[in-house]
């Protein structure tokens, strides 16, 4: 952890966290009531949010909401549930992405797992983003937006629809970044690596592959995003992409997909 402490100031500072309910943004949300800010966790699924909003070092700090991001209805009542609770939100994470399967190639995604994967990356982070900056530019208050993205923003995947989502997301922080600075709203990317947990299924001989030896766990992730986040830490970072990934970035580990009959 950096040694600037406290990295926020809970009596001002909130937060609201997409894809909460496990992975890297579980991670991300437990480590933010960590620090004492209180803290939307939003997922799909409601008995995953329960049980990370309860393994948390400050339970009392976290509120679990649960709804489907890739509809632009579920969207708005997130936020308008979030400033219920919360009154302004001042950091928002979007963790947020359907789970990933290796069979769906460019020759079998379908047009509704295209769909939902854009909708709930692209769409939603960035609805939720402009919505999020909109009172704190009225109340002329600072924030800071952290994206996920991932190294398949510019290494193919072999997942189409899971690629292009994330190279769409890693623009769309570089455009906010742009647009929102002059109003002291900076907005980031946090590029993982193999990370198991959340939509991505390791396989742990991936790990060869990897310099620093092993797959990355969504831990690994938290206090980096945290140093990020905080205005206090990275008051002068914004359009950044900030890499953990154990060094896999350096390797090019993908084969072509096996397309089977076709």
């Amino acid at each position: 952890m950096p040694q600037t402490h406290p990295l926020f100031d809970p009596a001002r500072e909130t937060a609201l966290v997409t894809g909460a309910g496990n992975g890297i943004g579980r991670a991300i949300a437990q480590a933010l009531v960590g620090e004492g800010v209180r803290t939307v966790f939003a997922d799909l699924h409601q008995d995953a949010l329960a049980a990370a909003v309860a393994a948390s070092p400050r339970p009392d700090l976290g509120v679990a909401w649960a709804g489907d991001l890739a509809r632009r209805d579920a969207c708005d009542a997130l936020l308008a549930d979030a400033r219920s609770a919360l009154g302004r939100v001042t950091h928002f994470v979007h963790s947020a992405a359907p789970p990933r399967r290796e069979a769906d190639h460019a020759l079998a995604v379908t047009d509704e797992t295209w769909r939902r994967m854009h909708a709930v990356n692209v769409d939603a982070g960035f609805h939720l983003a402009r919505e999020f900056a909109r009172p704190l530019i009225a109340a002329r208050e600072s924030g800071s937006f952290l994206m996920v993205t991932s190294l398949h923003a510019e290494t193919p995947r072999n997942l189409p629809h899971y690629s292009t989502a994330k190279a769409a997301l890693t623009m769309l922080v570089k455009e906010l970044a742009k647009t929102l600075g002059r109003f002291g709203i900076r907005v980031n990317a946090l590029v993982p690596g193999a990370i198991a947990g959340g939509g991505f299924v390791a396989n742990p001989a991936l790990a060869r592959h990897v310099p620093l030896g092993r797959l990355g766990r969504p831990e690994d992730l938290a206090p980096m995003a945290l140093s990020v986040l905080s205005n206090r830490v990275s008051a002068y970072v914004t359009g950044a992409a900030i890499v953990v990934d154990g060094g896999l970035s350096l390797t090019n580990w993908f084969e072509p997909p096996a397309l089977g009959d076709l």
